[in-house]
């Protein structure tokens, strides 16, 4: 086992990646920039080392800054988490190269499967269905016109080198194209250092369906069932389930064995998640990219199989096996998953960045919640604004939406604006309690939203009710809070004793 780990990134995840070191009695070590010098991370750490000024392009992804670090340090591995470098095949090369090991997958899966238009060769290869579309990026608009008119309207303009939505456009007809396709290149461009982006046949109302996957290097390939993640804005997923509310342990089992058959055609080790789109009528499921890293989302599958996915990262990168087989996986209950972000849901999702003055993090039963912040922190201009994940765990999908209503409701963050309200109202809607669910929910949501309640005057009066009865209930909580602090018992009793 690694005597001391250094930890390439910041945030929730970086406080995650601490918490399984301490579990392995492996000493964790923190990189931070200048805006990060009294981030929980590296309060949390037993060293951290100062990597450059805010900007991620100074600090975070200075490959240079992060090994030299990790040698200062004595670390004999690096855990990338999610963003920044973790998906990133010159890096992981280079850190193999200073003598270090990286918690990841070998750069050479990394950089195949980091090609869309790579990747779905490599689907297609391993026999799993892709969505019809070009395999090789598309070379002109000229030649975008002929496939677009070729596999008919609507059709989905993507970026060749990555996702997270950079560089993606749904295109509606051939008056859009040129419009999109130049859009899609500079996006792309911006996001990855390279313009290139294929088409493929865009499928109406599709659900997002991932599989998590791990292999060891010893030949050992399993998956550990779907997440549903098709609620997204922006083409960003905002809230995950493992299950699917399908909950199909026969589809799961077929796209496990796709999504096993295509890691192993990568040459894959470690932790990685390979993406499908989902008919919710057939049931027909297609291919569309791997990321090869640990998801965001990992908490939800954590939570249903009772898996600890970062230290099976860590144990595999050791050379040790998987500690458990596909045959011994078993999937209880259900887990959701909310992004907190620092954003303000009222004015289109703006970042709202700042100092937090108040901090309550729900707790009880069946609720988890991964955060990177505490009261007095700043949320910073210059990285993601994501300030924690909340999840819920329950028997069924209904217990697991009641346990997450109840935490929503009892999370305070002060201060800044964030998306709680905003999850407050998704998990009460009819259409999300049904399992209706496809990527464009978030759309209609907005769109039922909008209009109820029609009148003024009835809006208004509804929020005004809101507000009172939410600051009735803060003072009554804080009063409460007074008196016991006054009255206690025990203490006045231990005042006594002191006072003879």
């Amino acid at each position: 086992m690694f005597r001391k780990i250094l930890i390439a990134n910041r945030g929730e995840i970086a406080v995650r990646i601490i918490r399984a070191c301490r579990e392995l009695g492996i000493s964790p070590v923190a990189v931070y920039s200048q805006a990060d010098r009294a981030a929980l991370h590296v309060r949390l750490a037993d060293e951290a080392y100062f990597i450059g000024p805010a900007p991620s392009s100074e600090s975070y992804l200075k490959m240079e800054h992060i090994i030299d670090a990790a040698r200062r340090s004595g670390a004999e591995a690096i855990h990338p988490g999610y963003g920044f470098l973790a998906e990133n095949a010159e890096f992981a090369r280079a850190v193999r190269d200073a003598g270090l090991v990286f918690i990841g997958p070998r750069p050479e899966a990394m950089e195949l499967m980091g090609s869309k238009t790579n990747a779905r060769r490599a689907a297609q290869s391993a026999g799993a269905p892709i969505v019809p579309g070009t395999t090789e990026p598309l070379g002109s608009l000229e030649e975008a016109r002929e496939v677009a008119a070729r596999l008919g309207y609507p059709v989905m303009l993507k970026a060749a080198a990555g996702g997270g939505g950079k560089g993606m456009r749904l295109v509606a007809s051939a008056e859009e194209l040129p419009s999109a396709f130049a859009t899609a290149q500079s996006e792309a461009a911006s996001a990855f250092g390279d313009p290139q982006v294929y088409l493929e046949k865009a499928v109406v109302r599709p659900r997002h369906i991932e599989i998590q996957v791990f292999a060891d290097e010893h030949g050992n390939v399993v998956h550990l069932g779907e997440r549903e993640c098709s609620i997204q804005r922006r083409h960003q997923k905002v809230i995950e389930e493992c299950p699917s509310p399908i909950n199909d342990p026969e589809l799961r089992a077929r796209m496990g064995e796709a999504a096993v058959r295509i890691a192993r055609a990568a040459g894959y080790v470690n932790a990685g998640t390979v993406e499908f789109l989902v008919s919710d009528e057939t049931r027909d499921f297609y291919f569309l990219e791997m990321n090869t890293r640990l998801q965001v989302e990992h908490p939800v599958t954590e939570l249903v199989t009772g898996i600890d996915l970062v230290r099976e990262q860590i144990r595999v990168a050791c050379g040790e096996k998987l500690s458990f087989a596909q045959e011994e996986l078993r999937w209880s209950g259900h887990a959701i998953e909310c992004r907190i972000y620092a954003e303000d849901p009222e004015n289109n999702f703006m970042p709202s960045p700042g100092r937090i003055t108040e901090l309550r993090v729900p707790t009880g039963p069946g609720i988890r919640d991964d955060g990177g912040v505490y009261a007095g922190a700043e949320v910073s201009i210059y990285y993601d604004p994501m300030i924690s994940k909340l999840a819920a765990w329950g028997r069924t999908r209904a217990e697991a939406i009641d346990r997450l209503r109840r935490a929503l409701d009892e999370y305070v963050i002060e201060g800044i604006k964030t998306t709680l309200p905003f999850f407050r109202e998704v998990v009460r809607d009819e259409e999300f309690i049904r399992g209706e669910l496809d990527t464009g929910f978030i759309e209609r949501f907005s769109r039922r939203r909008a209009q109820a309640p029609t009148d003024p005057m009835e809006r208004d009066i509804a929020a005004i009710a809101a507000a009172i009865a939410f600051s009735e209930r803060r003072i009554e909580t804080r009063a409460n809070a007074a008196e016991h602090r006054t009255n206690n018992v025990w203490r006045l009793a231990g005042r006594a004793l002191l006072l003879r």
